[in-house]
């Protein structure tokens, strides 16, 4: 199999994992009660609903700049007076609007590279950076639960 054969591959592949990204981390979003969306474990740490806020806002940045990504919520406002419903909605359509511009992205895009403030990066590290950056995250919102004494759901791998 050729390298370009083998990247018809990747896209599809990342979608299957981004979407029980999305539905791992929308439970974890879920399990934490909206009286407890403030919680941080030390002054110096993001409160649990700005970590949330900020993977959002993580993947618009990076689909809107390295794939084109057009975002329709610039802003949400005074993030403080969201509530939980709104953010999870805000993470949902993020999580949405990566899938939908990956989907009409050729697979040959991936081997492009890219200017990025580490260096030059490809697209398919960029891509990868997406779910990292996620995972990083949403394993802290795992300790911010566990800190509450509330049992976080059962991982989702694939």
């Amino acid at each position: 199999m050729n390298p370009l054969q083998s990247q018809d591959f990747v896209i599809p592949t990342f979608l299957e994992k981004w979407e029980n990204s999305k539905s791992y981390l929308v439970s974890i979003a879920e399990a934490m009660p909206s009286e407890k969306y403030d919680f941080k474990p030390t002054e110096r740490q993001k409160g649990f609903q700005d970590q949330l806020l900020h993977i959002k806002r993580n993947m618009d940045w990076l689909s809107s700049t390295y794939f084109g990504r057009q975002l329709s919520d610039k802003g949400s406002g005074n993030n403080s007076k969201l509530t939980k419903e709104e953010t999870i909605k805000l993470l949902v359509n993020a999580f949405d609007g990566v899938s939908a511009i990956l989907k009409n992205l050729p697979p040959e895009a991936l081997s492009e590279n890219v200017e990025f403030f580490a260096g030059e990066k490809t697209k398919l590290q960029i891509l990868n950076l997406l779910q990292d950056h996620v995972t990083h995250h949403r394993g802290q919102l795992i300790v911010y639960l566990n800190l509450n004494n509330i049992e976080p759901p059962t991982y989702v791998g694939w």
